[in-house]
């Protein structure tokens, strides 16, 4: 793999200071020393698969994701149900980028199934016989999901990925901002590797935030490049043309949408036609739960961040809440922040319940300043600048918990938490859409 250690020191230099000079200039919040970045190095052969993770690829299928060093190793995973007996192989595709004088590694994407649901499976890349283990989602109710937003690879972090991982959570979901590369592209590398020991062993849905832009037009650096090269979501089989919005079904009552804030997204849109068609897609009698992630939070009473998902708001929530919409998550601000059921800036039993958890474990360090006189703070019943992580508990087609987890130096204390009630079990609300859908 090549690249430049001198080119990343000096944009590396540049982009610290671009994010200091805006904490100073702006003056609308201070924050905290965030944790050290922590760096993974590859101390293993070129041919051995790092960066190892899955993602969820329609109903009963995984896609397995790694890099190898060496281009001539084949996109091949070996698969069973029991450890050291691989009866299952498949083979996929590959691909790799260049990024100033940066090439990626071969970046290989292997789809397999179909997989029996609630199982465990073993698996190696490759043909190397390092072994990794995943287990699949339920085929029904309950399941629980963990939430982390704004990730990175901080000191933070791994205290995040640990609470996490003591938790017996099925699927990860992050609305955005994963390694905070921010077009040190070797930090991808890095974040790939510091991810490996939990991404691997459950599926980690993910959509994108600002810190995966990383877009150069002028030297050929395309948006996002990494970010689709590294991390592909099964938009492909929810009809969506993009990797920044997609949705897929889980546990046969759930339906999670995963939407752009860096897209185009007005009535003209190819992602706003396509949510359309999507939520026009889903039967509530069959799928009761419906779950919408994306970056910039569309309500926020933090000074950081302020009105930056406004557009998209006023450009989308109305379907949103039209489809009832039961939560939606978002990242960017860094804390978090729980808001009751709202539509159009007003309480409202048929709205989505608000949730900003952009408290991952970020190198920028966390927003703390929230504003008392802010025209949604009559609307937010929660919020606090601490770093940690949420999860939801769907246990049936009517009833969730959710609960957020503050970090502290060695537990993942519950902080805030919440039963959750399914929209279409709400007469007043499911007797609403009706009485509007024969207008």
């Amino acid at each position: 793999m090549a690249s430049s250690s001198s080119w990343s020191l000096v944009m590396g230099g540049r982009v610290s200071l671009l994010f200091l000079g805006l904490v100073i200039c702006s003056g609308e919040f201070i924050r905290p020393p965030p944790g050290k970045i922590v760096i993974t190095q590859h101390t293993k052969s070129t041919s051995h698969p790092q960066q190892v993770h899955i993602s969820a690829a329609g109903l009963d299928h995984m896609r397995i994701s790694w890099v190898t060093d060496d281009k001539y190793m084949p996109s091949l995973v070996e698969y069973g149900k029991v450890s050291g007996k691989y009866d299952t192989s498949a083979t996929g595709e590959h691909t790799s980028y260049r990024y100033f004088f940066y090439t990626s590694g071969k970046i290989h994407h292997v789809k397999i199934g179909p997989l029996d649901p609630d199982t465990v499976y073993y698996y190696r890349c490759g043909g190397i016989d390092d072994e990794f283990t995943f287990k699949t989602t339920p085929a029904s109710l309950p399941i629980q999901f963990a939430v982390i937003g704004d990730l990175g690879q901080t000191e933070w972090t791994s205290s995040t990925l640990a609470h996490v991982g003591k938790s017996n959570y099925d699927m990860l979901l992050i609305p955005g901002d994963l390694s905070y590369a921010d077009t040190q592209q070797p930090l991808w590398d890095s974040f790939g590797r510091f991810v490996q020991p939990y991404a691997s062993k459950r599926p980690w849905m993910v959509t994108e935030g600002n810190h995966e832009v990383e877009a150069f037009p002028i030297f050929d650096c395309h948006p996002f490049v990494a970010y689709n090269a590294r991390w592909p979501m099964p938009h492909e089989e929810s009809g969506s043309t993009s990797n920044l919005y997609y949705s897929f079904d889980v546990a046969g009552g759930v339906h999670v949408i995963m939407l752009g804030s860096y897209t185009d997204y007005d009535s003209n849109s190819a992602q706003y036609k396509w949510l359309v068609a999507d939520l026009a897609k889903v039967d509530r009698r069959i799928t009761p739960w419906l779950i919408v992630l994306l970056h910039a939070p569309w309500y926020n009473t933090n000074s950081a961040h302020q009105g930056e998902g406004e557009k998209m708001r006023e450009a989308m929530e109305s379907l949103l809440y039209e489809a009832r919409v039961d939560v939606v998550f978002a990242g960017h601000v860094h804390a978090y922040e729980r808001f009751t059921r709202i539509y159009n800036n007003e309480a409202d039993p048929c709205g989505p319940v608000y949730i900003t958890i952009g408290d991952g474990g970020n190198r920028e360090g966390l927003a703390l300043e929230f504003q008392k006189n802010n025209k949604c703070g009559h609307l937010s019943l929660f919020h606090e600048g601490s770093f940690g992580h949420g999860r939801l508990k769907v246990v049936n087609g009517t009833s969730a918990h959710w609960s957020w987890h503050r970090n502290d130096d060695s537990d993942s204390n519950i902080a805030d938490e919440l039963w959750l009630e399914n929209l279409t079990a709400n007469t007043a609300c499911r007797v609403a859409a009706t009485a509007k859908d024969e207008l």
